[in-house]
């Protein structure tokens, strides 16, 4: 590993661990064990190294949703293995997903083009979903949505789901909350009368 990869290592830990205003490039230096000027000169200022990292594991994270769907054969397939990946990725402590879930790359990063390179890598990931909806209403696996709307809506569910599974420290929280959220998007985008659908309890 290079000094610059241990830099951004490092930094995914911290800004994880410890949120954006936290961490320091004086503790990103001494986890990495590499001299603080090296910090500045790889990345110039915190916000610059918040970009590398969180566009690090935006990176990671749309090749593990890509890979799932890729293999799906129907588009109602492709919609609820991206859900599945989106959550199995946020428990994955090699992933580094509390780098985006704990810092907020839309409060912290103050300069519009850093933004606007991270809200262009997080559309993919709305585009990704939106293509699988489309795709399930052209096989016939999914009903007639508007896919954009319906992409949003479930990315916002994940988004959700994530955030109370890792962040929330509470007890009353539900137990296989994942696999709740997974069966609740399955309902959502059944068609009516399927066989696979959840039967009403009082059919059971």
């Amino acid at each position: 590993m290079t000094k610059k990869e241990a830099l951004l290592k490092a930094a995914k830990e911290l800004f994880g661990e410890y949120g954006f205003a936290e961490t320091t490039f004086k503790k990103i230096s001494e986890r990495a064990g590499v001299a603080l000027g090296l910090l500045t000169h790889h990345y110039g200022n915190k916000e610059k190294l918040f970009l590398a990292a969180g566009m690090d594991v935006l990176n990671n994270f749309l090749r593990v949703l890509t890979r799932a769907t890729s293999r799906c054969t129907t588009g109602r397939e492709g919609v609820l293995a991206f859900c599945r990946a989106y959550l199995e990725f946020s428990l994955d402590p090699s992933s580094y997903w509390l780098v985006l879930v704990r810092c907020s790359p839309y409060s912290d990063m103050k300069v519009s083009e850093d933004c606007d390179i991270m809200f262009r890598k997080f559309a993919e990931v709305h585009l990704l979903l939106e293509e699988q909806i489309r795709r399930g209403m052209e096989d016939g696996t999914l009903p007639t949505l508007p896919a954009a709307a319906t992409a949003q809506v479930i990315v916002a569910l994940m988004v959700g789901a994530n955030r109370t599974r890792v962040l929330t420290p509470y007890s009353y929280t539900v137990p296989h909350l994942y696999e709740e959220t997974l069966r609740f998007v399955e309902r959502a985008v059944s068609l009516p009368n399927t066989s696979d659908m959840i039967s009403p309890a009082s059919e059971r």
